[in-house]
């Protein structure tokens, strides 16, 4: 080398490209920056978030330009090492052939002759200067050059030139060798610039035929279920959904998807259907007892003149109608008779400016002196609350015919009211859960379907990343969808529960630590925990979910400066109404458990409505009106209840009761692992209404080895059982058209085959298998939507005979 410190003469150093070739490259930006404009890379962007089409578009020509980079620089890097290594072997060649007869023209000192051998070793291809330097003791040693030597891209080698004096290598001189790389990196420029334009150019065109062909296959046909799903109503159905292409030889994904929502668009005008029925039946019945009630009104009527005295409490007008006396008895209402006296009948009503028709009515009576029965206004007490109340009044007359004013009576309805409120609130909230449960249902079967076909088209992806995003997208959306009929499933009280005697405190820790990260840094949390609080009867993961959805509410209610989360938890024995929203009556044991916060409050207005189903005050996209409900629903279906008190201005507190364990032994959980996809051989009757959801289970077991019979209803599977067909597993659907309802088909099967292994599913569960919340013991139960690792961890469960988890 041409370092003085190497020991290896053969190594060589390489330097790195040329300036002057990075001068070049780095000169293409600065030409090309003046025509990006704000404007152009604007529209730009915005073109790219426009759609689907644009973002994959966008990826592919992203990823095929790194690769395209990554491989032009590869055959880059080979090349150079290629024609280095020939220079290698050049200046190898030279060290070999020409030392010996250099050094002996420098041991004869014969210069002339030193110059002419340099200069046909310059005249090798690359090698550009050459010099000869003499090792000698003595002023001016020899010293000849030829070529320009320079100072960077180049390879330099030093070979010792020797001569032999009797018989012994004496060293005389170095002989200094020196290669360019100029014309190399020259070469590599001109092959990067010609790879890239090629490459370039195919990965546009391909990426537009790409984008092109799913346009065309797909993200149209998307658009088009967008705007169907967007614009369907239920009060006017919009014709059938039909997508404008040629019909495939075989029903693709897309016709599996239009299939589904036709399913499901017929369920949902059909419970439609059925809730106008009930309404209409309702309002007949209402009818019928409103009838009933001015009968027995009438009936009334006719004693209340001899029982005067079993009023509320009297009163008496001037022929001004004001009072001029009212009895002590309006005091146990809450009234201040004396504070009555002297004012006007209309001043002690506080629906006046709301019902002026009603009013005006009244008051054209009492002008005209006629009796009135049952009149009834709202008016409020000494303490500011709202009263309905109902008065009879009869005119007084002097012996001379005059008008003297008008005696009567009072009765306060208030409890009747709010009793026929409460129960106008439960029918009302008992019909949305049937209707929401019954969506629910169907909603799963469709659900299961997508599920279990996008894990197949992702396995089926795994080599084509752009697709296989696509894919992950519908699996998120569908789990969503799952999630979503999970909470409404949860509302109508048709969850199978696992309840257990769970440490309440305990598990109020445990969720508070899961909040922090989800209410964020501004909220202060608070727990206020019962040292000898019981243990409670419930579902733990439930039982944290609503937790967490009471405090994500509470949040939402502290927005701007922050606030502060207080999670309490208390013994409590009810022995009366429990203040809840549906009204019903709670007596018993319960443990208390309070989510409190420092936010705005619910408004009096709505506060009877936060239970139902989509019912938000958020902005859209902001919640799904689901929380509460869920909340609501896992409460009543646990036997306990959940109380609201809250006032504008100073927050909102949550009371959650749930009925007191009598049990000792407090559950823990065990975390839970993803189950792996079983296989087995055995033989399994599958019984499911649903076409798509049959024949999805029919190849999920397939896939997995087993060999499967199909029914579409009880009567078939049972027709199948009466041949002799030979079985080992029944899985069946339980709610099920023909009569016979999954339960029912089990029982039918096991008194044919006595020990017959059953495994059930359903997207929905009535009374069939869940009692007071609960599976009946020995069920074993898979719930819709569910995975392909989930089918086959079941059934292996069931055929092996474990106890149902």
């Amino acid at each position: 080398m041409g370092n003085a410190g190497d020991e290896d003469p053969k190594r060589s150093s390489r330097a790195g490209p040329p300036a002057a070739a990075k001068q070049d490259l780095s000169g293409i930006g600065p030409a090309l920056a003046p025509a990006m404009t704000g404007t152009l890379l604007s529209r730009i962007f915005d073109w790219l978030r426009s759609g689907v089409g644009p973002r994959l578009l966008a990826a592919v020509l992203l990823f095929s330009s790194i690769v395209t980079l990554m491989l032009t620089a590869l055959q880059l890097y080979l090349d150079y090492h290629r024609e280095v290594g020939l220079i290698d072997t050049r200046l190898d060649e030279i060290g070999r052939s020409s030392t010996g007869s250099l050094g002996e023209s420098l041991w004869n000192l014969d210069q002339n002759q030193l110059k002419l051998q340099l200069e046909g070793i310059l005249r090798l291809p690359d090698i550009r200067a050459a010099e000869v330097r003499e090792i000698a003791d003595r002023p001016n040693p020899i010293r000849v050059a030829v070529g320009e030597p320079g100072t960077r891209s180049a390879v330099t080698r030093d070979y010792p030139l020797n001569y032999s004096v009797q018989g012994k290598a004496r060293p005389i001189g170095l002989l200094h060798v020196e290669a360019t790389l100029a014309e190399v990196y020259q070469q590599l420029l001109n092959r990067a610039l010609i790879i890239l334009a090629s490459q370039a150019a195919k990965t546009f065109i391909v990426s537009l035929f790409i984008i092109y062909m799913f346009h065309l296959l797909v993200t149209r046909h998307l658009v088009a279920i967008a705007e169907f799903v967007g614009q369907y109503s239920l009060s006017r159905p919009p014709p059938p959904l039909h997508l404008e292409r040629r019909p495939p030889r075989d029903p693709d994904e897309l016709d599996k998807v239009i299939d589904a929502f036709k399913a499901m668009c017929a369920n949902l005008e059909r419970a439609y259907g059925e809730l106008r029925e009930a309404n209409a039946n309702l309002e007949r019945d209402l009818n019928i007892r409103r009838r009933a009630e001015e009968d027995a009104r009438a009936s009334e009527e006719r004693f209340r003149d001899y029982a005067e005295t079993a009023s509320d409490w009297f009163w008496e007008t001037g022929p001004d109608h004001r009072f001029t006396y009212v009895s002590d008895r309006a005091g146990a209402f809450g009234m201040d008779n004396k504070a009555l006296v002297g004012k006007h009948r209309t001043d002690a009503a506080s629906d006046r400016d709301a019902e002026p028709e009603k009013w005006r009515a009244h008051v054209a009576t009492l002008d005209r002196h006629e009796p009135f029965r049952k009149f009834e206004y709202r008016g409020r007490d000494v303490a500011g609350r709202m009263h309905h109340f109902n008065v009879n009044g009869q005119p007084i007359f002097a012996a001379d015919g005059r008008f003297m004013g008008y005696r009567g009576s009072a009765t306060d309805l208030t409890a009747q009211h709010e009793a026929e409120e409460r129960l106008r609130q439960s029918q009302k909230m008992d019909a949305i859960g049937q209707l929401t449960g019954g969506v629910a249902h169907d909603f799963n079967n469709v659900l299961t379907v997508i599920t279990g076909t996008i894990e197949i088209i992702q396995e089926g992806l795994a080599d084509k990343p752009e697709f296989a995003a696509i894919a992950q997208l519908i699996d998120d959306a569908a789990a969503r969808g799952a999630e979503i009929t999970s909470q409404l499933l949860t509302y109508a009280r048709r969850q199978p529960l696992e309840p257990r005697d769970i440490d309440v405190n305990a598990l109020v820790v445990e969720t508070a630590k899961l909040l922090k990260p989800i209410l964020g840094e501004h909220i202060e949390i608070v727990t206020r925990l019962a040292d000898d609080a019981w243990s409670a009867m419930a579902d733990p993961s439930q039982l944290s979910s609503a937790i967490v959805n009471l405090a994500v509410n509470a949040r939402d209610a502290m927005q701007g400066g922050g606030g502060r989360l207080t999670l309490e938890t208390a013994n409590r024995e009810l022995d009366g109404t429990s203040g809840a929203s549906d009204g019903d009556v709670m007596r018993g044991a319960f443990v208390m458990i309070a989510v409190a916060d420092t936010g705005h409050g619910i408004p009096a207005d709505i506060r009877e409505r936060v239970f139902e189903p989509f019912f938000t005050t958020k902005g859209v996209g902001r919640g799904t009106g689901l929380g509460l409900s869920m909340v609501y629903g896992f409460a009543r279906q646990t036997g306990g209840t959940v109380v609201i008190e809250s006032e504008e201005g100073r927050g909102t507190v949550m009371r959650l009761f749930l009925p007191r364990s009598k049990g000792e032994a407090l559950a823990r959980t065990a975390p839970v692992q993803s189950p792996a996809a079983a296989r087995g051989h055995e033989t399994i009757l599958v019984v499911e209404d649903d076409p798509l959801v049959q024949g999805y289970v029919i190849a999920q077991l397939g896939t997995l080895g087993y060999r499967t019979l199909a029914a579409s209803d009880g009567a078939a599977a049972l027709a199948l059982v009466d041949q002799g067909v030979k079985f080992d597993l029944l899985f069946t659907d339980i709610i099920m058209p023909g009569g016979m309802n999954g339960r029912e088909l089990a029982e039918a099967v096991r008194l044919r085959r006595p020990g017959a292994s059953v495994l059930y599913t359903s997207g929905y569960t009535d009374d069939t298998i869940v009692h007071e919340g609960h599976l009946d013991p020995g069920v074993a139960l898979l719930r819709k939507p569910y995975r392909k690792s989930e089918l086959s961890q079941k059934i292996r469960e069931v055929l092996a005979g474990e106890p149902p988890a």
